[in-house]
């Protein structure tokens, strides 16, 4: 057994994958071989899905049969949504109202005497996490704005839906899309935090509802989740302050700021996912006829880049987009971070299943570095 130690397990290979590749040197993402760029423009948020969980992107037929059994499955039991309310009155944070509905799930599972190597059982309940998690975001969100929840509309798709619950409005096709395309973006993304964590708890064949819950609990961390929210915090102050957007950079590194959305652990290069939301916020943009966090971000993104910080591998990230992108869909701030567990949760549960397959129960070993030969005193002696 090696002695090197790696924190954080950077550059430890633990698994083999099918599901996502990332080469960081020249900012490629893909899905089992099919490139993001090409997803995210052609392919629905369900097609992703069934691609993660099938291995195979579905035919026309295959995927009317999935939407619908997705669509079907969007309702959540009256306990939940009475919890939720609970959640939302006691100004709960939006991650851990999201954390406790999905494990309250569980309860109202249909299929909860599945045994834990019944992968098929477990694809199925994690549909169902999938379907529900919009439902619970969306009422929660009513909730403590004094609203009742609205009921899923079958008629709608898994982005398009979403949206009507948050705003009781259905969008128009440039905020569909655009959604649809954001929940791609952030479906899978090799092993990173949240996605590990699920797979260390599924290793243990733990059910699905236990994975997801660990995903969402890492995801809530500040330095996994919620980067989204910086970068829209970043733009307010610039707009609340009397300095245009380059000038509001120079000076924040000036006082030894760092600038939220620009730099990532694997990608040396701009994350393809940041260009993808870069073209659909000038779409939104123009849609919604307020272009200021496009002005604010291309002139950031141009400053740093004369700056020289892209050719030291600090470019912008998918985060230095989507929260533009999310608050000209009208989402709050505060559910950025929900909506990329939302979004996720498909890849988690790929990734479980995956795993499962040829398990092998996750145990690493840390390093001892505490005292030896210890001498016990009674307690009466110390």
């Amino acid at each position: 057994m090696s002695s090197e130690l790696k924190r954080g397990l950077e550059g430890v290979l633990v698994a083999e994958s099918e599901l996502s590749y990332i080469d960081g040197s020249v900012g490629k993402l893909v899905y089992r071989g099919y490139t993001i760029e090409d997803l995210a423009q052609e392919a629905s948020y369900e097609e992703v899905l069934y691609l993660l969980w099938h291995g195979e992107l579905p035919t026309r037929e295959e995927l009317a049969e999935f939407e619908a059994r997705l669509a079907e499955e969007r309702r959540v039991d009256d306990d939940i949504l009475e919890t939720i309310e609970t959640l939302a009155a006691a100004d709960e944070d939006p991650m851990a109202a999201l954390r406790t509905a999905v494990s309250m799930l569980s309860a109202y599972e249909p299929e909860s005497e599945a045994e834990p190597d019944d992968l098929d059982a477990t694809l199925r309940k994690g549909r169902r996490i999938t379907a529900k998690i919009p439902t619970i975001l969306a009422a929660f969100d009513r909730f403590r704005q004094g609203n009742e929840p609205i009921e899923p509309d079958e008629t709608l798709g898994y982005a398009g839906n979403f949206l009507y619950m948050l705003t009781g409005v259905e969008p128009d096709a440039v905020a569909e899309e655009t959604f649809d395309m954001a929940l791609t973006l952030h479906a899978d993304h090799g092993l990173n935090a949240s996605t590990f964590t699920a797979m260390v708890i599924g290793s243990t064949m733990a059910d699905i509802y236990s994975a997801v819950t660990g995903g969402i609990g890492a995801l809530s961390g500040p330095l996994h989740g919620g980067a989204n929210e910086d970068v829209m915090r970043t733009l307010q102050e610039i707009e609340d302050s009397s300095k245009d957007p380059v000038e509001w950079a120079r000076d924040a590194r000036e006082e030894g700021r760092r600038i939220p959305g620009f730099g990532h652990r694997v990608y040396e290069v701009k994350d393809p996912r940041a260009t993808i939301l870069e073209e659909k916020l000038h779409d939104l943009s123009e849609s919604n006829g307020d272009d200021t966090w496009l002005e604010y971000t291309t002139a950031i993104e141009g400053y740093l880049e004369e700056e020289g910080l892209t050719e030291k591998g600090i470019a912008p990230n998918v985060d230095f987009y989507s929260g533009s992108v999310y608050d000209h869909l009208g989402i709050p701030m505060d559910m950025f971070t929900p909506i990329f567990a939302m979004a996720r949760a498909g890849g988690w549960i790929a990734h479980v299943l995956e795993y499962q397959d040829e398990n092998r129960l996750i145990r690493p070993r840390a390093r001892y570095t505490g005292p030896e030969d210890a001498e016990f005193v009674p307690i009466d002696e110390r």
